[in-house]
């Protein structure tokens, strides 16, 4: 890697966020019932990830990742893997992901997760984990696409004298895979809440950079068991694939919630009639549950027939009673999550709570140990950032994404997401987090 000095840093940092707030790269957080757009703060320092690491890192997502498509389509389909004893069937029909409105239906290409977020540590040991899989709307790609837009014109030379691999094509991967599933010569749409979602952001750039149409509620209908777009002269264009980023039970209110005005009424009619791709699946919330992450590993065998290149972080499951005695008697130094949050709501550590904490704790795991998972804490890596004129140290952690077509495919970069509070793990940007770019080195 070439030299850049501290300075340099400073000046690349400052630079890019003034461009980033210029741009209107931000991000919303609801809290309290009140939703509030904030700049997602840069941080110039890069994360490196050398060849060798990634290629291990590409094998496992990979490799993961198809093992959670065939999950998903053995699901709604044959369900042999419950059958066979491997997941148990009321752990997969109890979580709020499971849909059983999607029962026998054909996704395009029998892809479900067409975008797959993947978010891994790096442990002090040298060894990578897989912490969460996102499969229903994972966000953040957006974000490093920006950043290191901004860097190459603040840094030109940094790019010349060390071997990144150019992440600009994360646009033409997606724009790929969305031709490959598209019903019909139908045009690609992306499907957004609106102004005031927390990633519309994201949403619209990635319409610009994919060629893709910005869609909002209202702008898509149904004829005939197709899916139209109307266009502000009132033209009427057939859609083949829905890059959706409206959650599952809003997409259609005549087969979930019934007083939505996101979704698009009548869409699960062509969903499975074959006429239209939706991406990602709705249904997929069974695969990216908390408690689901326990069984991957073994997914990755009973389907692929592989050893998991990848590991997940040491979990407890207390459904199972010998994990729940684990869990109950150890507390005090685990991670407990709960499995129906997400963006970093529902994560506890027991070494924060007091007595009285604790036992209620483990009262609740007691009454619904089926609401829980409990992981060891890992002591992953601190990365050097820069907090006003000086470099320190926090926890981050890396979202991967990895796209699923005709093949699957890992981008070569990510999201890395850092803590900006120097005694939490939690770094999620929903949660105040900061981000950087991330090199992959191609030699």
């Amino acid at each position: 890697m070439g030299y850049i000095n501290l300075l340099d840093l400073i000046e690349s940092r400052d630079a890019v966020n003034k461009w980033m707030e210029r741009y209107g790269v931000r991000f919303g957080v609801y809290k309290h019932g009140v939703f509030n757009e904030q700049l997602f703060p840069f941080d110039s320092v890069p994360r490196i990830i050398p060849k060798s690491d990634w290629d291990y890192l590409e094998a496992g997502l990979k490799q993961r990742v198809k093992a959670l498509n065939r999950f998903l389509w053995d699901i709604y389909h044959e369900k042999q893997i419950v059958k066979d004893g491997i997941v148990p069937e009321e752990f997969v029909y109890a979580g709020k992901g499971y849909m059983p409105e999607c029962e026998g239906v054909d996704p395009v290409g029998k892809v479900y997760a067409h975008i797959a977020g993947i978010d891994l540590v790096e442990g002090k040991d040298g060894q990578w984990y897989v912490l969460e899989d996102n499969l229903r709307i994972p966000s953040g790609a957006s974000y490093p696409m920006v950043a290191r837009e901004l860097c190459r014109k603040v840094s030109p030379q940094t790019f010349k004298d060390n071997a990144v691999a150019d992440n600009r094509d994360y646009s033409d991967l997606l724009r790929q895979m969305m031709n490959e599933m598209c019903v019909d010569g139908g045009i690609k749409v992306i499907l957004t809440p609106g102004r005031y979602n927390s990633a519309f952001f994201e949403h619209s750039y990635l319409a610009e950079k994919t060629g893709a149409t910005l869609a909002y509620p209202g702008d898509l209908v149904m004829e005939e068991d197709k899916v139209y777009y109307i266009g502000m002269f009132k033209e009427k264009v057939r859609v083949g694939a829905i890059y959706r980023r409206v959650s599952d039970e809003y997409m259609d209110p005549l087969c979930f919630e019934a007083q939505s005005l996101l979704g698009i009424p009548g869409v699960m009619q062509a969903y499975k009639a074959g006429n239209v791709a939706l991406i990602n699946a709705i249904g997929n919330g069974v695969a990216d549950d908390k408690g689901i992450y326990y069984f991957v590993p073994k997914m990755v065998e009973y389907y692929l027939n592989e050893k998991p290149i990848l590991q997940n972080a040491p979990t407890y499951l207390p459904y199972y009673e010998e994990d729940k005695d684990y869990v109950l008697a150890n507390i005090e130094k685990l991670v407990i999550k709960d499995v129906s949050e997400a963006g970093g709501y529902g994560v506890m550590f027991g070494k924060d709570m007091d007595e009285k904490r604790l036992a209620e704790m483990r009262q609740l795991i007691n009454d619904e140990p089926r609401r829980w998972i409990a992981q060891e804490v890992i002591d992953f890596k601190d990365l050097g950032l820069l907090e006003g004129g000086e470099m320190v140290e926090r926890k981050a952690d890396l979202r991967a994404f990895v796209l699923t077509g005709k093949d699957t495919v890992v981008w070569k970069s990510g999201l890395t997401r850092f803590s900006r509070n120097p005694d939490s793990f939690v770094v999620n940007s929903s949660q105040g987090g900061g981000f950087k770019d991330t090199w992959v080195m191609m030699k």
